[in-house]
């Protein structure tokens, strides 16, 4: 039997992979079928390991996704009898979320799962857990060096705008002159700029399609309103919309209601339950919507439970888990969005 690596082995023994999809779990064991229902996605190994403490720290769940994520995270860690959650009230001030952690790393907890309301102000304190070490997940935001984590997942924002360009160019692919207009998030966030650009790669396949106009709003729900509106009223004729996110999309479906606008196709971004329900209506501009999947909470405790225990990832050959996991994002419109829908965040 081979022996399995140290804990500090797994701290700083890396393997690096980017992975397409969600991740599975550290076993192929079957999830515990009075839970499936509440939680669509497989469970990791469900026999009792190791009792292991996990620590996480997001920010404040001022966000249809953000409250998804610290939901994800709560609902997977009752499926294990033998994992502790030590759970932080979310802040989106940095020197508070530092002083949380701290507190995290002084009960010495097995590992850490942050999601930084800034990575770059929260590097140190993710170097900190690791000298001390505690393996440190780090969620979807990155700290600025590999050091301060042992392993990062997260969104693929670039894939996000890349997807929703190919879903919107080979819809328009036969039009001559098709327009297309773009309604992003908070500019001055790198995730908005990586969007844009995925989304601007695409378009680059189809020299049918010109994008004609973009407008940045603030990923809320009154932004997106104020914002649509604007564009309604300087774009007359257009043919798609991508809309970045779709909390801000419900206040952007309420404009394009107001302005009696039905003549264009748009694609939202993230996945919320009220997007997914428009999209399987079907009876609205609303075709699809990108996933920028808050499972992703789920997979990063099956994470950090996995190097508490001194596992691998399920059906990799490696002994460690992977450095990064960069989760798809997939497409959902009305052909698939059944299979979503159990996912979908309010």
């Amino acid at each position: 039997m081979t022996q399995l690596p140290t804990r500090r082995g797994l701290l700083f023994g890396t393997a690096a992979v980017s992975a397409g999809a969600l991740l599975a779990g550290c076993t192929s064991n079957e999830p515990k079928e009075k839970e499936q229902a509440a939680d669509p996605q497989p469970a990791a190994d469900d026999k009792p390991g190791k009792p292991v403490t996990i620590g996480f720290a997001g920010p404040q769940a001022d966000h249809g996704w953000l409250a998804a994520i610290n939901s994800n995270a709560k609902s997977r860690a009752e499926r294990y009898e033998e994992v502790t959650l030590e759970i932080t009230e979310g802040s989106n001030d940095t020197a508070t979320q530092i002083g949380q952690i701290e507190t995290l790393i002084n009960k010495k907890v097995d590992v850490l799962v942050i999601l930084p309301a800034d990575g770059k102000a929260l590097t140190q304190v993710g170097l900190k857990a690791m000298r001390a070490g505690i393996p440190v997940v780090n969620l979807d935001r990155i700290f600025n060096t590999p050091q301060a984590y042992r392993c990062w997942i997260g969104g693929d924002n670039y894939g996000m705008g890349l997807n929703a360009g190919h879903y919107i160019g080979e819809r328009l692919k036969d039009k001559q002159n098709a327009r297309v207009i773009e309604l992003a998030g908070l500019d001055n966030l790198e995730l908005t700029k990586q969007r844009t650009q995925g989304f601007d790669d695409a378009l680059k396949n189809y020299p049918n399609i010109r994008k004609v106009a973009r407008q940045a709003a603030e990923f809320t729900v009154e932004s997106g309103q104020a914002k649509m509106a604007q564009l309604l009223q300087a774009q007359s004729n257009f043919d798609a919309l991508w809309n970045h996110d779709d909390d801000q999309g419900v206040g952007a479906l309420r404009a394009i209601e107001q302005a009696g606008r039905d003549d264009f196709l748009m694609v939202g971004g993230a996945g919320a339950l009220s997007a997914f329900q428009a999209i399987k209506q079907d009876d609205g501009v609303l075709k699809a919507t990108v996933l920028y999947p808050p499972t992703m909470a789920a997979s990063a405790i099956d994470l950090a439970r996995a190097l508490g225990q001194g596992k691998g990832v399920g059906g990799l050959a490696e002994f460690e888990i992977p450095a990064s996991l960069t989760l798809y994002s997939a497409v959902v419109d009305k052909a698939n969005v059944d299979q979503y829908m159990s996912t979908g965040f309010e």
